[in-house]
């Protein structure tokens, strides 16, 4: 019987990021709400590009949400505070494209923008390659929600700035 988990683009970015973060975040544990740092990429994403509203439509398939997409140019348009973690950033927006295509919008690319750092990251358009590697980004999303137990803390270099940190670390008396 096939699990009927909806994924959605933070799935994939905690796949990327953290097994454990997945599994606790699936299983409905939110603490972005307790981080000043996604605070902080709320603010920049909200203020840094004021007519981006006006500019681009927001787009929403299967469960994600797609702030800016420029539907002339088939471009995703994503702001992001830092490049810490930026292969996460690129996985994001590439499920993005991913989405568009099994929505018939092939072609597509992306551009993930740092406003602060005044630097952008360009997303290519999707080849078949990168079409089966994201299916498997979904198999596995699955797999770890799955697991009947949460994954093991896997300590790494960007663990202090998680939202999750104090939830992974907590030692009990």
């Amino acid at each position: 019987m096939e699990n009927a988990v909806r994924i959605t683009a933070s799935h994939i970015t905690y796949l990327l990021i953290c097994k454990r973060k997945l599994w606790l975040y699936a299983k409905g544990m939110e603490m972005e709400h307790f981080s000043d740092q996604v605070l902080e990429g709320r603010l920049i994403h909200q203020y840094a590009y004021p007519r981006r509203s006006q500019e681009y439509v927001e787009v929403q398939l299967d469960g994600i949400k797609i702030d800016f997409f420029d539907a002339r140019a088939r471009v995703v348009h994503e702001t992001k505070r830092g490049r810490a973690i930026e292969s996460a950033h690129i996985a994001q927006v590439q499920y993005y494209l991913y989405k568009l295509h099994q929505h018939g919008i092939t072609g597509a690319s992306g551009l993930i923008e740092y406003p602060d750092l005044r630097k952008t990251q360009k997303v290519l358009p999707l080849d078949e390659d990168m079409l089966c590697i994201i299916s498997n980004w979904e198999v596995e999303v699955k797999q770890i929600i799955a697991l009947p137990d949460c994954p093991v803390v896997d300590k790494k270099p960007y663990c202090r700035q998680c939202a999750f940190h104090d939830l992974c670390y907590i030692t009990e008396p």
